[in-house]
């Protein structure tokens, strides 16, 4: 297999571990049960712990013991686990790890074993949570949480410029937000953020762009540059601020600086905790199109270590975890919202509005591309953008240079 930038380092480290240590994972047999080594990142040890309790009751020939990891060293940790070749039988993946640790060989091909469990049925999840499991056509992981970016915008100040709903199409957003900025000065439309790498990626791919194709940079093709261009309008005709320096309560509430702007779900509480004065005022949509309205698709998964000995259990344990009754009774815990489409249809989520909204965008949402220097690649991007919007600079060259970067990068 060749060794993709971005895991070169895992790689390596993994070679030198392998010279130092055994083939074993997790604490295999122990008193006539098996027992499953399960990291769950973040502040999710606690619920987790309370799902093994359940899964156990029913498998009580299987204990699972769990292992608070924090998402700030889950990567170290992993790196060290692969290049040991000994640590969990589950754990949770961030879903921009996949191609790293799916190059790596840490994350065990489930392709052939997902049909064993109805619950893991690929049609029982988001088309783009499926995506984001697969590597070089193996299936390395199993969709667990999932996250996508909606259209955040003001409707009562949207209707004062003649938008009954959100606009529907990219003309509609940029007229909605020529509108809105001639109330006057330092009032806006829009917001393009210059910061999240992923926020261009999406508008290319709403114009057709592939991004990368069997391997091939495809950034100074034409609909990549043309959505550059059109996000770039924004800025240099002044419908979208840049360094503003204000707060949420500042631009989305009162007077509505910025009466537009794109995020994810957690802003929805987000906005209603902390900006109070617009209640009744606001509300979300699903993205803008152009050729089609792809969002960006985040959260997390579910992979079995390569190296466990006990990856029939592990398997178990994730069709266990994947239940629509599971799936919703982690979202009561955590919040986070799930992966599996028969969830969406509980009423805490269809009967939600703006859940439902989310709900409806995560039909049409996709991972960034599953290749290893992807990381590398997206914060190069935001230099380029920068010397495109601060200098408006000669497009096409930057991107041509941008290209070139990313294709030495994908050749590596």
């Amino acid at each position: 297999m060749r060794i993709k930038s971005g895991s070169a380092i895992l790689i390596g480290v993994l070679m030198a571990g392998s010279l130092l240590a055994g083939c074993s994972s997790g604490e295999g047999e122990s008193g006539g049960k098996t027992t499953l080594n399960v990291w769950a990142m973040g502040d999710s040890s606690k619920p987790m712990e309370e799902m093994a309790i359940a899964f156990s009751k029913e498998n009580p020939d299987i204990a699972v013991k769990v292992q608070a990891i924090p998402w700030g060293s889950a990567h170290d940790k992993l790196v060290t686990a692969v290049a040991s070749k000994k640590g969990p039988d589950v754990l949770q993946m961030g879903s921009t790890w996949m191609a790293e640790f799916g190059n790596a060989g840490a994350l065990a091909d489930l392709t052939d074993e997902l049909g064993k469990y109805p619950e893991l049925a690929p049609e029982n999840f988001f088309e783009g949570t499926v995506n984001s499991n697969r590597y070089e056509g193996r299936a390395i992981g199993v969709p667990w949480l999932a996250e996508t970016r909606v259209l955040f915008y003001r409707t009562d100040l949207l209707k004062s410029v003649g938008y009954e709903s959100a606009p529907k199409t990219w003309e509609e957003l940029e007229d909605a937000s020529r509108k809105l900025t001639e109330r006057g000065p330092g009032m806006y439309g829009f917001n393009v953020d210059v910061k999240e790498p992923t926020f261009s990626f999406m508008f290319a791919r709403q114009n057709g762009s592939g991004l990368i194709q069997d391997g091939q940079a495809q950034f100074e093709q034409a609909p990549f540059r043309e959505a550059v261009d059109y996000l770039d309008g924004f800025i240099q005709k002044g419908y979208s601020p840049v360094d503003l320096g204000l707060d949420m309560t500042q631009t989305f509430g009162g007077k509505g600086i910025v009466p537009m702007f794109i995020s994810g779900p957690w802003v929805i509480k987000q906005v209603r905790d902390q900006v109070p004065d617009v209640e009744g005022k606001w509300a979300t949509a699903v993205l803008p199109a152009k050729e089609n309205n792809i969002s960006s698709l985040g959260g997390s998964n579910l992979s079995v270590f390569e190296f466990s000995k006990n990856k029939d259990e592990a398997l178990k344990f994730i069709a266990f975890l994947s239940r629509t009754d599971n799936q919703l009774k982690w979202m009561d815990a955590t919040g986070e919202l799930p992966a599996s489409k028969k969830a969406w249809e509980d009423p805490k989520l269809s009967d939600d509005p703006n859940m439902k909204v989310v709900g409806e965008q995560l039909q049409q949402a996709e991972p960034m591309p599953i290749v290893g220097p992807w990381d590398r690649i997206s914060q190069n991007y935001l230099k380029t953008f920068e010397q495109i919007f601060r200098t408006d600079g000669d497009h096409e060259k930057l991107l041509q240079e941008f290209n070139s970067m990313a294709q030495r990068l994908l050749d590596r």
